[in-house]
């Protein structure tokens, strides 16, 4: 398959402050190996044959790039772009590559944010972008569990409560596929560019985008309440079957 991964792992992680102010956010350890999360995401990656990553690499870049080098150590190919002030954001830091040739040769970039963890099939997702024809494809879950119990009310009073109940949307779950092609789209863009605020929904007025529903377990590590609530038993449970 002619595609090659970008780990989104440049932010600085606000959201999991004050973690984050001595860990770059895709480090934090997690489950009972305490391993990095970024680590767990590259052997999910290598178990679906994607072996040819470019890190999007910035905030305290060097956390990452001394302890993953070139890959070999993880039986992968790896390589760096770093973030700049002029082209900013995480589209900015897609883009960035996009010019630095990162992507050079290769049909098609999975593009993961790495503060997610999933079980989704990759290589469904790729078949899917691919027999459709799509410029992207986001990946979505088939349905969304809301943080806090929901009330009915008839007047002033409750007449049923539901915990935490699932409702009928299409949330983005952080994967997504992109054509080289459709990037280069966006090659000369300045400022700031947000992948999904501004690429994906220019390329669904203006290109085909596809939605690969999914009802595979997945979980967004990026705050500091969910990082603390974490059943690193359950993840080592999980994911362990990737790691070698």
């Amino acid at each position: 398959m002619s595609v090659k991964a970008a780990l989104l792992c440049g932010g600085t992680g606000s959201r999991l402050r004050p973690l984050t102010y001595y860990f770059q956010k895709t480090m934090l350890p997690i489950g009972t190996s305490q391993k990095p999360i970024l680590e767990f995401i590259i052997y999910y990656l290598k178990s679906h044959g994607i072996n040819e990553i470019t890190m999007l690499v910035g905030y305290k870049a060097e956390q990452i790039v001394n302890y993953f080098r070139d890959g070999s150590n993880f039986g992968i190919k790896v390589d760096y772009s770093y973030d700049s002030e002029e082209l900013s954001g995480n589209g900015g830091a897609l883009i960035n590559a996009y010019r630095a040739g990162k992507f050079d040769g290769y049909e098609d970039v999975l593009i993961y944010y790495s503060d997610i963890l999933t079980e989704m099939n990759l290589a469904e997702l790729l078949k899917f972008h691919r027999d459709k024809k799509f410029s992207a494809t986001v990946a979505v879950s088939d349905h969304y569990k809301l943080p806090v119990g929901v009330a009915e009310i008839k007047g002033e009073k409750v007449v049923s409560f539901k915990e935490k109940p699932s409702i009928n949307i299409n949330p983005t779950i952080g994967v997504l596929v992109m054509k080289t092609e459709a990037i280069k789209k966006f090659s000369n863009s300045k400022g700031e560019v947000d992948i999904m605020g501004d690429m994906v929904s220019s390329l669904v007025k203006d290109e085909s985008v596809g939605g690969y529903i999914t009802n595979a377990y997945w979980i967004d590590v990026g705050t500091t309440e969910t990082y603390e609530k974490l059943d690193h038993e359950l993840i080592e449970k999980t994911f362990s079957k990737y790691m070698h």
